[in-house]
């Protein structure tokens, strides 16, 4: 797969790909607790299976959508998003939350994202939510880059202290 000849295919994930979603799914929680070890969960033996779990519950409901990138029937990366109405917490319509968007290592920097991003966005439209909302780690500037050039603006900035004495 060559960065801009082969766009990865993605469709809806099947409990099949639980396992790679599980194992997509600690990597992700391994990252993050590597950007900040007091505010991300750490990974534990139990983290794959987990994750892998939590997602399962997803595929059914239809408020949510779970999608996979494939390159030679491999999954390297999946996205999840949920709808979710009115949040008078985060002073927020009706919105999708773009949960999660993690793509294999190897496989980055090659369209996958993108792609996966894109497909997001067709899925969505029947949900009729007029915005998508995503967090994104503040060391993850990898991240952030990508999601600017997919159209994203900074709205809010997360601070977090900790409550033990710490700083």
């Amino acid at each position: 797969m060559t960065a801009q000849t082969t766009r990865p295919l993605v469709r809806r994930a099947t409990r099949a790909d639980l396992e790679s979603l599980g194992r997509l799914g600690a990597l992700m929680v391994e990252q993050h607790h590597q950007f900040d070890e007091r505010r991300f969960l750490a990974p534990t033996p139990h983290t794959v299976d987990a994750y892998a779990a939590f997602l399962g519950t997803q595929l059914d409901n239809p408020a949510a959508v779970v999608l996979v990138a494939e390159h030679d029937a491999q999954v390297v990366g999946y996205a999840y998003a949920a709808v979710e109405g009115y949040d008078y917490v985060s002073l927020r319509g009706p919105a999708a939350l773009l949960h999660d968007l993690i793509v294999d290592p190897a496989y980055r920097g090659r369209g996958v994202g993108q792609a996966l991003l894109d497909a997001t966005f067709t899925a969505l439209v029947p949900h009729r939510v007029p915005r998508i909302v995503l967090s994104s780690a503040e060391r993850n500037e990898g991240a952030q880059r990508f999601f600017t050039r997919m159209g994203f603006r900074r709205t809010m900035i997360e601070m977090t202290r900790e409550l033990d004495g710490g700083t």
